[in-house]
């Protein structure tokens, strides 16, 4: 999975913020994007994500469908006040990475869709990144 990571152009200064309420999957996430040359930070709830923007403004906002007791839509629009211009990327689905699908593979669930790589990830940070806003 690193070597995925590290696959691809180099990020620069690009600072995103990741806010991802369950531990395991934020770690990992930003664990990719760290490795590919990305500024992260990271937290699991939307006070700290607000005290984060204001430490500095991060370029792009990396969010799940629900945050603590809200929607990551919710959340996105509220912490887009506070960074007018911020991207914002809803990440709705889980990356391939042994450490999440060995939990689902003990429980016997099963995951849809299919969880999508670290390449796959970083490619649409690129695209995300690269569009006009």
């Amino acid at each position: 999975m690193k070597e995925e990571a590290a696959v691809g152009k180099p990020a620069m200064d690009e600072g995103i913020l990741l806010l991802i309420s369950e531990p395991v999957v934020r770690h990992v996430i930003q664990e990719v994007l760290e490795g590919a040359g990305y500024v992260v930070m990271a937290t699991g709830d939307l006070g700290t994500a607000v005290d984060r923007i204001h430490d500095g403004k991060p370029d792009l906002l990396i969010i799940a469908p629900y945050v603590e007791s809200i929607t990551g839509y919710a959340a996105a629009k509220y912490l887009e006040t506070h960074s007018p211009g911020m991207r914002i990327l809803i990440v709705a689905g889980l990356l391939a990475d042994d450490r999440l699908e060995y939990r689902a593979e003990l429980e016997r669930f099963d995951i849809f869709p299919k969880p999508f790589t670290a390449t796959e990830l970083l490619d649409k940070v690129r695209q995300v990144f690269s569009e006009r806003r």
